[in-house]
């Protein structure tokens, strides 16, 4: 047997007498055993840094058809800092992060997450992205507004010690388990802990409050107050603890992805944007409020747009993933139908007249006409690309066309097949070659016919578009 497989066997007999004997442990804790050697190198050399969030309010969300969110946000700069694309995976137990970070299944968890010392012997932690504190989340009598001052005051609970013998209701390996915990030793009674399951996340077990299916949890002063804004019946004003880091973390085998997060972190917290990003969706109440109102936010309802209907259908007729056109339509137009570019493009697809008129379609302002021939104008130029026979590759041919013309595609295809690439493929090859369309020594070449493009445009015209329709896939169904 070879030393890995000793390793591995080892570490499967540990987990097994662990798992055998003495209480039940916290799965997160089993994973110390485990060694995964990944850091800046291997993600480097793959390219891509893939991370591991929550979707939530705060974190990750899709609304109008934007992907937001505190974390979302800071990962875009630090992956440019980087210099790897982006990867995000949503947790779908948050009680597993720490161990699918661990098993190397992602590279970094990216969410509110609290350092403790009991946290710190499984995972790194990155320099903390900002303070809070955590408070208890009760509701008031549902007739509030109309009882005076002193009997509501009678009716919520204003000191930690008053809950001794009480129930609070938070996921069972959040930090919020642990620091009541603690908080039972410290005030010399038990605070009876009912345990969450760890699919659910801190903005629904804070609406279970407000519905009336728990009493009592947990939460972070900032994600407290935020929701506390919609829903006034919340009080919010009971701390239980002092103040605490939030940050990030990384595997303890990840040092140098570490340095590297601290050095983006510390540069990134003494710039405005920073600053900007974090009152963008834990201090602006007016625009949490109306995010919350509206069906076009995804924790209400899996819709990307007002239009998803239409959409629907001609996608279905074209073959192609209903959400991967809407990701294109948000490409061109914000799904804006009253949107029109310095070339007369216009509406949701951005279809021009002279195509419009080719195709039949009478009025181009009109969504569903518009949508009817973009799609349209889609299938003809899939239909000049028949020699594509991978399904991705050729959509990506398609689109590229779409923003920038057909024949400077075919251009770039000439091109990778005089450098030696596959003019059938776009990734890594054919759109490599777009880009060169840029220049003077290549677009003057005789084999390139139809002249100058501006090539960034549709390399990332293409790629923006499937980012996009990543997120939206993760959002809705």
């Amino acid at each position: 047997m070879t030393d890995k497989g000793l390793l591995y066997l080892l570490i499967f007999s540990i987990v097994l007498i662990c798992g055998c004997t003495g209480p039940k442990q916290d799965e997160s804790a089993i994973v110390e055993e485990e060694i995964v050697l990944r850091d800046i190198d291997e993600i480097r050399s793959d390219g891509k840094l893939r991370v591991l969030t929550i979707y939530s309010s705060t974190s990750y969300f899709l609304y109008r058809g934007q992907t937001m969110g505190f974390e979302y946000e800071l990962l875009k700069r630090f992956a440019e800092f980087l210099d790897l694309e982006l990867e995000i995976i949503v947790a779908k137990d948050i009680d597993s992060l720490f161990y699918q970070l661990n098993e190397g299944q992602v590279d970094l968890v990216a969410h509110g997450l609290t350092v403790t010392e009991q946290r710190k012997r499984q995972v790194s932690f990155t320099e903390y992205l900002y303070l809070t504190h955590q408070v208890l989340i009760q509701k008031k009598p549902d007739n509030w507004r109309d009882m005076k001052w002193s009997d509501l005051q009678n009716t919520i609970v204003h000191d930690a010690i008053e809950l001794i013998g009480d129930t609070v209701s938070v996921r069972r390996n959040s930090a919020y388990h642990e620091r009541l915990t603690n908080l039972s030793k410290e005030i010399g009674g038990q605070i009876v802990i009912n345990p969450l399951p760890g699919h659910l996340s801190t903005d629904e077990i804070i609406k279970m409050v407000v519905d009336g299916e728990i009493k009592y949890t947990v939460a972070d002063n900032n994600l407290a107050k935020i929701n506390a804004s919609f829903y006034p019946v919340l009080h919010i004003d009971v701390p239980i603890s002092f103040s605490q880091r939030i940050a990030w973390a990384v595997r303890k085998t990840s040092p140098k992805l570490l340095s590297s997060a601290n050095q983006w972190l510390e540069e990134m917290k003494d710039t405005v944007d920073y600053y900007v990003i974090y009152n963008k969706y834990f201090e602006n109440e007016r625009s949490f409020r109306q995010r919350i109102k509206s069906d076009f936010y995804s924790l209400n309802n899996e819709k990307i747009s007002q239009y998803d209907h239409i959409i629907k259908r001609y996608a279905d007729g074209i073959n192609w993933d209903w959400r991967l056109l809407s990701a294109l339509i948000y490409q061109e137009s914000r799904f804006k139908p009253e949107a029109n570019s310095w070339a007369d493009a216009a509406g949701l697809m951005q279809v021009m007249p002279s195509t419009a008129e080719e195709l039949g379609i009478k009025d181009i302002s009109d969504p569903e006409e518009n949508i009817k021939g973009g799609t349209r104008y889609l299938e003809q130029l899939w239909e000049k690309f028949d020699m594509v026979k991978d399904s991705v590759q050729r959509i990506k041919f398609t689109m590229a066309a779409y923003n920038c013309g057909m024949y400077h595609v075919i251009d770039a295809q000439a091109l990778a097949k005089a450098e030696g690439l596959n003019p059938t493929r776009w990734d890594d090859n054919v759109e490599d070659m777009i880009l060169e369309l840029s220049y003077p020594n290549v677009y003057n070449q005789p084999i390139v016919k139809f002249g100058y493009v501006r090539g960034i445009e549709p390399y990332t015209y293409v790629r923006q578009i499937f980012d996009r329709y990543d997120h939206y896939s993760q959002f809705v169904d």
